[in-house]
């Protein structure tokens, strides 16, 4: 039986995600919410979807459909995902997972209140490519430090320099660079090595109030973690997870598609790893599986590695003076 699946989004990323759950014989897209009824309608034709909805309640309450993936600004993350999991639907929330830890926890409270599955889906901890990288972790000896980069300048950006602001850079809707690049950086790193003991965060902010760039270090015993992230530049060097017998070079930290160790001596050993052309689908299958087997939350992309995450990231930006109108709601 497939899981029929309704989209709350209907951006880019989603067609990449509906692109690579093409291939997933366990998913069918069932119906597709957006705003407007009439784009709801014209994008979900094209990939076969008979409902539309411009209400996310009267989507949530069908029950034609099992599960939503959320891929709405960020900060609609919690209340999107909350709403239809109040009416039993299952969650694949896009990442960042929330605008904050607090609604994080509320996420989760939610999930666990009324039986569904709940996962964020953060795609690069969920690749074959991950896991073989940390399987040769012990090469490297005792980890030193974690380098994680993640540079990227904007496809809005000479918008936003022509004083045309698009979403990529409005605090009003969770965004900037921490949330929407440097979270690649965070997550995986928090899925390796746990929970950092402090953290150090630098920024810079930009005039619609959001970052634009920032570097954050994370103390851990015996190791620290340097992550640095933009949405302003571009870099072009590795990520790198350092050890006292080498280090293991990480091309590309928002995919993972290729991997080496450098020794001492200067000698390398290629990390062979999975050339995908989409690697959202092992989320898909991952969602999937879970749902088909009973499951209410990851192995993998856990509960507790999303509340850790949005933990730092809300510490980080405390420290560079980055707060959203999400987060006067705690106050």
């Amino acid at each position: 039986m497939k899981i029929r699946f309704g989209i709350a989004g209907t951006s880019a990323i989603t067609e990449r995600f509906l692109g690579a759950a093409a291939g997933n014989p366990d998913f069918e897209l069932k119906a597709v919410y957006s705003r407007e009824l009439e784009r709801a309608e014209s994008f979900g034709k094209k990939f076969g979807a008979t409902l539309f909805f411009d209400d996310l309640e009267k989507m949530a309450e069908s029950d034609e459909v099992d599960a939503v993936y959320i891929a709405s600004p960020n900060a609609l993350h919690a209340s999107q995902s909350i709403l239809c999991m109040k009416h039993g639907k299952h969650v694949l929330c896009e990442k960042p997972f929330a605008s904050n830890q607090a609604e994080a926890e509320d996420m989760i409270e939610a999930a666990r209140q009324n039986g569904v599955l709940l996962m964020e889906a953060m795609k690069t901890t969920l690749t074959p490519n991950f896991h073989t990288v940390k399987d040769h972790l012990y090469k490297i000896g005792k980890v030193r430090r974690y380098f994680g980069n993640y540079c990227r300048v904007s496809s809005r950006y000479d918008n936003y320099k022509k004083g045309i602001i698009e979403n990529a850079f409005k605090p009003e809707l969770s965004n900037g660079s921490l949330m929407d690049i440097g979270v690649y950086c965070i997550y995986p790193m928090v899925s390796l090595f746990g929970e950092p003991e402090s953290l150090k965060a630098q920024g810079i902010l930009l005039e619609t109030g959001v970052d634009g760039q920032g570097t954050v270090v994370f103390k851990y015993d015996g190791m620290e973690a340097v992550i640095q992230h933009s949405k302003i530049t571009t870099s072009y060097i590795p990520s790198e997870i350092q050890g006292d017998k080498g280090s293991l070079i990480i091309d590309s930290i928002n995919n993972w598609r290729s991997a080496r160790i450098r020794y001492l001596d200067g000698t390398f050993e290629k990390i062979e790893l999975e050339d995908e052309e989409e690697l959202m689908h092992h989320e898909i299958r991952e969602m999937t599986d879970l749902i088909k087997n009973g499951k209410l939350e990851s192995d993998q992309n856990t509960h507790e590695n999303s509340r850790i995450t949005m933990k730092l990231m809300d510490e980080a930006r405390r420290q560079i003076g980055l707060s959203y109108p999400a987060d006067e709601k705690l106050e």
